[in-house]
């Protein structure tokens, strides 16, 4: 199959496929089951069917890994991807380009802000995921759109240096620096240095927790929030949720070491807690933190295993696990309703998050 789309044009192969997918997901769910096959079961858990025909869908397309033979091909795969799955674009949010100040130079940057928003707001900094490999400000566009519009606040989506080409540290100075300047020009951004939160999806979580770790043990003002979704955070160790879900379930285990071997190729500094966030012993302090897993994740465990860590160090947590649900599905919530539904939860675990200042 995947040989005879390589003889088709991408831009028709992506409408094609998004027809299909788009259509499939409007069946009935005793039809979408047949396209799903039997049930997946694992760890106690149901796959969502709808979830469960993407990935068979994916599959019969030749998409079942996230990595390539070069980073190249890997981030134009994850582009095209996502212009499969998108769904109509969020509307009345208004975007605005900017441009971010950082050692390696300026960074792009976007500004997201509902149009019926005219006062001050939260901000939240949004760091992209992509296994600090893939990914851009263009394939978590609708999902900024998505946060800003329905938490009815201000995001600022920031741009970091991806490796291979700039391994670790490169996009964790980056992200340090993005959020030093939000906090220097947050009036202009609309905000107040009192009203920054940080937040990101996967590799991108794991930024928004190292800033967040950095800003309390370096004298900056902490950010309001830590918006964690499906975040890695600890290099160093394999976890019983990446041997039960490291392949069929969209990021692999060989995905995850690919990634890991661009980012941080020295594998005795992996523990670094710059990247290993988990490891870090000075948690006491942190920002209130809203944390979000899947259930058929090989990051679940991890991320959950911080969750705890930062309670038992009297961070106020909100956690929260889809059990049906993938890694990534925020990225993916214009391909179905459960996605969407989901992802309308995780905004409102997001609008409790920011509550928790005021308690």
């Amino acid at each position: 199959m995947s040989r005879l789309l390589d003889a088709i044009p991408h831009s028709v192969q992506t409408r094609v496929q998004s027809t299909v997918l788009h259509g499939s997901m409007r069946l009935p769910h005793p039809l979408l089951r047949l396209v799903a096959g039997e049930p997946a079961r694992v760890d106690g858990q149901e796959l969502a069917v709808e979830v469960q025909a993407l990935l068979r869908l994916q599959a019969l397309a030749g998409q079942e890994r996230m990595s390539a033979d070069t980073p190249e091909k890997a981030r134009a795969a994850m582009s095209r991807g996502l212009e499969v799955v998108r769904g109509a674009p969020v509307p009345g949010v208004q975007v605005s380009r900017r441009r971010v100040q950082a050692r390696s130079g300026e960074r792009d940057a976007r500004l997201y802000r509902p149009t019926n928003l005219t006062d001050p707001s939260t901000l939240l900094v949004f760091y992209h995921g992509g296994g600090w490999v893939v990914g851009d400000l263009d394939t978590h566009d609708e999902l900024c759109r998505f946060l800003a519009k329905h938490a009815d606040i201000r995001v600022l989506s920031v741009d970091y240096r991806l490796a291979p080409e700039h391994p670790f540290p490169a996009a964790v100075e980056d992200a340090v620096d993005a959020y030093e300047y939000v906090l220097d020009n947050a009036e202009d951004l609309g905000s107040s240095p009192d009203s920054v939160a940080v937040g990101g999806d996967s590799a991108g979580g794991n930024l928004a927790a190292m800033v967040a770790q950095h800003a309390l043990a370096n004298g900056l003002k902490s950010p309001v929030l830590q918006f964690l979704l499906y975040p890695a955070v600890d290099a160093s160790t394999r976890r019983r949720s990446r041997e039960l879900f490291g392949n069929g379930f969209l990021l692999t285990d060989e995905d995850m070491d690919w990634f890991m071997d661009m980012y941080q190729p020295d594998r005795d500094a992996r523990a670094d807690p710059r990247l290993s966030v988990l490891l870090n012993e000075e948690l006491e302090g942190l920002a209130p933190t809203v944390l979000v897993t899947a259930g058929f994740d090989p990051l679940r465990d991890e991320g959950e295993e911080y969750g705890r860590r930062l309670a038992e160090a009297g961070v106020p947590v909100v956690s929260r696990r889809f059990p049906d649900l993938i890694h990534g599905f925020a990225n993916l919530f214009g391909a179905s309703p459960r996605l969407r539904e989901a992802m309308f939860e995780t905004v409102g675990h997001l609008r409790a998050g920011l509550a928790l200042r005021s308690c």
